[in-house]
């Protein structure tokens, strides 16, 4: 049984198969114009799939893509979807410091509200990189009047991470109505496991991310928040023979039964934009007391 009056956040982070941080030691950006470019058809089988559970979520969308996709953007934001910052080209937050951040979400957002005539509030940083080496970067997000992040992993991996985080919504910044919307974790006998979709949701059996879920609507009484990309649902994708073993096997497995699986979830769930869970979540969410 669910929880039909959780609303959870359905979200996508638009970015095509070369430009994800498994492959970023092996592609360079210089070459990204010269790959075949998917995100389009993929999106657009996306867009089929939401509109067949009406279901509506948040494509948290590269300013790099969004400005060789005008039209497809247009198409997301007209059928009633949150247009949101994934940043300008996928660089992770740590990797940047505090101005050239500042630069790189204020260009993407640029891009974002004059492709779609939409206002962005929502932001998601590549590669879940906003940890406890940035504390600046939610800082920076509220002076440019961002309502809400959904940048933290509050779990332990090799890739990303903050433990120290909070599983839930809260308010990163003193005297700002920011908040952060961590991705969502599971329990598992005091521990904390990864459940908010990607390549856990791709490679688990399905009743994995059911249970955990369930178990955050109906124990927590939060909403879950859920996050695929478009080349996960592409399996005629080129495949990158060159990359660490590791990464391809990541990247690779299981795509040809991600459609399959996101069409399931999709349906057995309450899902909505990420930007509507926002508003829900700073009701509940109390301010950040100053150190």
């Amino acid at each position: 049984m669910t929880a039909p009056s959780v609303l959870n956040g359905l979200s996508v982070d638009v970015e095509d198969w070369f430009q994800v941080g498994a492959f970023e030691t092996v592609i360079d950006r210089k070459d990204w114009d010269s790959l075949d470019c998917r995100v389009e058809r993929n999106c657009a089988h996306i867009l089929d799939l939401f509109d067949a559970a009406k279901v509506k979520g948040t494509f948290f969308t590269l300013g790099w893509v969004a400005q060789r996709y005008p039209a497809m953007m247009r198409r997301i934001a007209d059928a009633g979807h949150e247009i949101a910052s994934h940043g300008w080209d996928h660089a992770r937050v740590f990797t940047l410091g505090r101005e050239a951040f500042a630069e790189d979400i204020a260009l993407a957002r640029k891009v974002l509200e004059d492709t779609t005539g939409q206002q962005v509030t929502g932001y998601r940083a590549p590669s879940f990189s906003i940890d406890a080496r940035t504390p600046w970067a939610h800082e920076v997000l509220a002076e440019q009047g961002y309502a809400y992040s959904s940048s933290v992993a509050p779990v332990v991996h090799d890739h990303y991470g903050w433990r120290e985080a909070p599983r839930f919504a809260f308010r990163p910044v003193a005297g700002a109505d920011f908040i952060e919307i961590p991705v969502t974790t599971a329990e598992v006998a005091g521990r904390r496991m990864a459940a908010g979709g990607g390549g856990f949701f791709r490679l688990l059996p399905y009743s994995v991310s059911r249970w955990a879920i369930r178990q955050v609507n109906l124990r927590d009484q939060r909403p879950a928040v859920f996050y695929f990309h478009p080349w996960e649902i592409d399996p005629d994708q080129p495949r990158f023979a060159t990359a660490p073993l590791k990464s391809r096997l990541r990247h690779y497995t299981n795509l040809d039964v991600m459609a399959a699986k996101l069409s399931r979830l999709v349906h057995e769930f309450r899902w909505g934009r990420m930007d509507d869970v926002a508003a829900i979540e700073a009701t509940r969410t109390p301010a950040r007391i100053a150190a």
